[in-house]
């Protein structure tokens, strides 16, 4: 009886004991998040109950497991699972309250008055992302490193291991080329600027926001809310669009192909008319003019500005759709249309008197002297001979 009993008590009693501190850190915790709202830290901290809690509880499992009476065979594996438990849960813990000493120091780096520059936020933020990656992927793999050593067979292996760590650097680095390259290039991302979560790109004709950077990958939410998932040498080893680079003011075109006879000085007052009614207009700069002349159109450029891409858009789509509509209703003529009437003449060809050679000349025969077969002593007004 007593084998059961004190392992219940002395399992039973740790258990009580870690949710009384666990409770009392809470409390302290939340009256300090009270006490100071500027920062986040606090309720960040408190975000990492579960893996505090798991920590307390193996520590004092391990603790007092001599005074639970367990028999020697199970000691052993009794030992190592709480070693286990107690490794893991404290790499957790340390991911946890890194990841809150990170959150905090953006948060005041962003609300900082002298930081208000978006694009700098933006760059400061995808480095912390990555920061927090490698941070996590160094301390997970030494929480697997540490699990291992535990064993009595990986202990004794570690000689050998290490001896030919060498020849297996070389083959690890031959087979994972490419995720290495990537992980390169992640952190060359983050630190050379190159692209920043939230940042507005075009990749292969699609354009969209940069959503997430990782070690390896990079996330593209796209206007259409679809995600493209690329790896992140790619933008290390080809060309594309950063419409966020520097300032994210635009300037955009909107393209019509009208007739010759389209009035370009209405066409003009309208355009201005319509861009002061659009508020998504900065006002910088707008202009039309004709770019280009084809025998039956003219191409007639809209000039326009606005303070980032989504707004450039609003604009064009707003000057397109209105312009349209008011060359529908008022200028219906300088729409394209296919020309089916017949050719003007020359003025010359009405008001200088006939010749006698003009019929000659529009003779399908192309004799001087006839008009269809017909005499040349007579004419077409002719009436015939009597008989």
């Amino acid at each position: 009886m007593e084998t059961i009993l004190r392992p219940l008590i002395v399992t039973g009693g740790a258990i009580v004991l870690t949710l009384i501190i666990g409770w009392a850190t809470d409390l302290l915790l939340r009256k300090a998040g009270e006490r100071h709202r500027d920062t986040p830290l606090w309720g960040l901290l408190r975000r990492a109950r579960l893996p505090y809690h798991l920590v307390l509880c193996t520590a004092l499992l391990s603790g007092s497991h001599d005074q639970a009476g367990l028999p020697e065979e199970y000691r052993g594996g009794v030992d190592r699972v709480l070693a286990l438990v107690l490794i893991g849960s404290a790499a957790w813990l340390a991911i946890r309250i890194a990841r809150a000493v990170v959150e905090t120091s953006y948060a005041r780096y962003a609300n900082a008055r002298e930081h208000r520059d978006p694009a700098r936020v933006r760059r400061v933020r995808t480095q912390i992302e990555l920061i927090m990656r490698v941070v996590a992927a160094v301390v997970i793999v030494v929480a697997a490193a540490s699990m291992l050593l535990t064993f009595p067979a990986m202990r004794a292996a570690g000689a050998s291991l290490l001896a030919s760590a060498g020849i297996l650097g070389i083959v690890a680095g031959v087979a994972a080329q490419s995720t290495l390259s990537n992980m390169f290039a992640g952190l060359q991302i983050a630190f050379g600027d190159m692209v920043r979560i939230g940042d507005i790109v075009v990749v292969d004709g699609e354009w969209g926001t940069v959503e997430e950077i990782t070690l390896t990958s990079l996330t593209v939410r796209t206007w259409d809310e679809r995600r493209i998932t690329m790896p992140v040498s790619y933008f290390t080893s080809k060309p594309f669009e950063n419409w966020s680079r520097g300032t994210p003011q635009m300037t955009g075109t909107v393209f019509f192909h009208l007739d010759h006879s389209a009035p370009m000085d209405a066409m003009r007052e309208k355009l201005r008319d319509i861009l002061r009614a659009c508020p998504a207009w900065d006002g910088r700069a707008h202009s039309l003019v004709v770019t280009d002349t084809t025998p039956t159109t003219i191409e007639v450029r809209a000039l326009v500005t606005a303070k980032d891409a989504d707004d450039l858009w609003t604009v064009r789509v707003t000057v397109r759709e209105q312009l349209l509509r008011w060359l529908v209703e008022h200028h219906p003529h300088a729409l394209p249309r296919v020309a089916a009437a017949d050719a003007v003449q020359p003025p010359d060809r009405f008001d200088r008197p006939a010749t006698p050679h003009d019929g000659a000349a529009r003779s399908p025969f192309g004799g001087p002297g006839t008009d269809r077969g017909r005499p040349a002593t007579g004419t077409a007004d002719a009436e015939p001979p009597a008989h």
